[in-house]
């Protein structure tokens, strides 16, 4: 793992080294004006808000299971849900 860190390390060093005119552009199309005036602005993250959940025991315990974040991981979960209900309703 070691390797590979130092690896990602050593171009994350190349590229903070690297100007404006070292980056090829030519794949990446131009921001019109039109382009723009149609853009939305989204704030990301969302705002969090703090509440009390009740879990089954062996739900928590597996969620803590995965590793530090188990809060993080309900959130993702249940974004996750939202967001196939929202695909889902509007295919209806």
């Amino acid at each position: 793992m070691s390797g590979k860190r130092d690896s990602i390390k050593s171009d994350l060093d190349r590229l903070d080294a690297m100007s404006d005119e070292d980056i090829d552009y030519s794949d990446t199309p131009e921001l019109s004006d039109e382009f723009l005036s149609r853009a939305e602005q989204v704030m990301w993250p969302p705002q969090k808000e703090r509440i009390t959940i009740r879990v089954d025991h062996d739900v928590l315990e597996w969620l803590k299971g995965q590793g530090k974040g188990y809060q993080t991981r309900i959130n993702q979960l249940l974004r996750l849900m939202m967001e196939q209900s929202k695909t889902k309703s509007q295919k209806k």
